[in-house]
C-alpha cells in the first residue's frame, strides 16, 4: 500500500510539473495588464508601451499599460503584490521599486520577498537639463553657477525618492552642490515651472525628456553615460564635461507577484528577451535615449540588490525621513 501511495505521489508531481510548460506555452488567452507606477509620459511608460506593443502582437492578445501613479511607487507596486501570480499582471518598474518602500513609515509590501522579477529591460542615461532660469552654456558654467549662491538654485523630481530626485542628489554630492529640491506630481507641472525659469535644473531619466529637448524649449547640458547618447550625440557625457569617472543611469525591468510559476517566468522572460534583441526595437528605444538590456531573471534581480544597498546609503546620506 505504501509502496502504491509513493508511485501515485510521483506520478502526480511528475503532472504537475509537466503541466506547467503546456500551460506557459498556451499564454496568454486574455488580455495582460503591465503596470506602470507613474504617470503617463515617464520613461517607464515609455519603455511599457514600446515593449507591450510588441508582446501583444507575438501573443495576439492585447498588453494594456496601466498607469497607476502615486505613493512614489507603492500604490502600483500593491496593485501587483495583491495580484494573483498568473502572469496576467506584470509591472514595469525602476529604481522607486526599492526607495519607496524604504520611504515608507508602514511598507504594504517588500522589493523581493513579495515579487518575482522577471528581466531587465532597458538602461538609460540621466541628462542633465536647464531652463530659462539658469542661462549657462556648458555644464562647467553650471556647476559654478550654482556653487556661487549656495541654496539659491533648485532642482526639480519626479517626487520624492523618485529616479530623478535620487539621480540629482547623487549628482550634487559628486559636484558638492547646495540647491533646493522641488518635488511634483506631474511631469507637465516640472515642464511648466522649468518653462518659467522657477525651476532651474533637473536630471531627467533621458526618455522621459526628450519631447522638451527636441521642442527646444529645455537645454540639455550633459548626460550621464559611459558614453554619448545615440539621441544627443552632440552633448557630452558628464565625465567628459568635468565630472570625470561620474556616470547617472537608470535601469528598468519587468516584475511579477511572488510566486509566478518558473515556466510563466521564462516564457514572458524570452518573449520580451527576443524582442529586446531585435534592431527595430534598439532603434526604437535609443532614438528616445534608452538602450535595451535584456538580462536572466536572476541577473536583474541581483543588479536590483545592488541598487538597493546604493540608494540606502544615499537615504542616510541626505537624511531623508520616511514620506508615506
Amino acid at each position: 500500500m505504501k509502496i502504491h501511495k509513493v508511485v501515485a505521489s510521483v506520478l502526480l508531481a511528475a503532472g504537475g510539473a509537466c503541466a506547467l510548460p503546456a500551460a506557459a506555452q498556451n499564454f496568454p488567452s486574455r488580455p495582460v495588464r503591465m503596470v506602470v507606477p507613474f504617470p503617463p509620459g515617464a520613461a517607464s511608460d515609455f519603455l511599457a508601451r514600446v515593449l507591450g506593443q510588441k508582446l501583444g502582437e507575438t501573443w495576439s492578445q492585447q498588453v494594456v499599460v496601466d498607469n497607476r501613479p502615486g505613493a512614489g511607487g507603492l500604490i502600483g507596486g500593491s496593485v501587483v503584490a495583491k495580484a494573483a501570480p498568473d502572469g496576467y499582471t506584470i509591472a514595469l518598474v525602476g529604481q522607486p521599486h526599492l526607495t519607496a518602500p524604504l520611504l515608507s513609515k508602514e511598507p504594504p509590501w517588500d522589493p523581493f520577498n513579495d515579487f518575482t522579477y522577471i528581466g531587465n529591460v532597458a538602461s538609460m542615461p540621466n541628462v542633465a537639463v536647464i531652463g530659462p532660469g539658469l542661462p549657462v552654456s556648458s555644464l562647467s558654467e553650471m556647476l559654478a553657477r550654482i556653487r556661487e549662491r549656495p541654496g539659491y538654485y533648485n532642482f526639480g523630481s519626479a517626487g520624492v525618492g523618485s529616479s530623478s530626485h535620487f539621480a540629482t542628489e547623487m549628482f550634487n554630492s559628486a559636484a558638492k552642490l547646495n540647491a533646493v529640491h522641488v518635488p511634483f506630481k506631474l511631469l507637465g507641472d516640472a515642464l511648466a515651472e522649468m518653462y518659467g525659469a522657477r525651476v532651474h535644473y533637473y536630471l531627467f531619466p533621458l526618455p522621459a525628456g526628450m519631447p522638451a529637448l527636441r521642442d527646444g524649449k529645455l537645454k540639455p547640458i550633459a548626460t550621464g553615460g559611459r558614453t554619448r547618447s545615440v539621441a544627443l550625440p552632440d552633448v557630452p557625457t558628464m565625465s567628459e564635461a568635468g565630472m570625470p569617472g561620474f556616470v547617472s543611469e537608470s535601469y528598468f525591468g519587468l516584475v511579477a507577484p511572488r510566486a509566478l510559476p518558473a515556466a510563466l517566468v521564462a516564457k514572458i522572460n524570452g518573449d520580451s528577451v527576443k524582442f529586446l534583441k531585435t534592431d527595430e526595437m534598439r532603434t526604437r528605444y535609443q532614438q528616445n535615449g534608452a538602450d535595451p538590456a535584456p538580462s536572466t531573471p536572476a541577473q536583474f534581480q541581483s543588479l536590483m540588490r545592488e541598487e538597493q544597498s546604493r540608494v540606502k546609503k544615499i537615504i542616510r546620506d541626505i537624511g531623508l525621513k520616511p514620506q508615506f
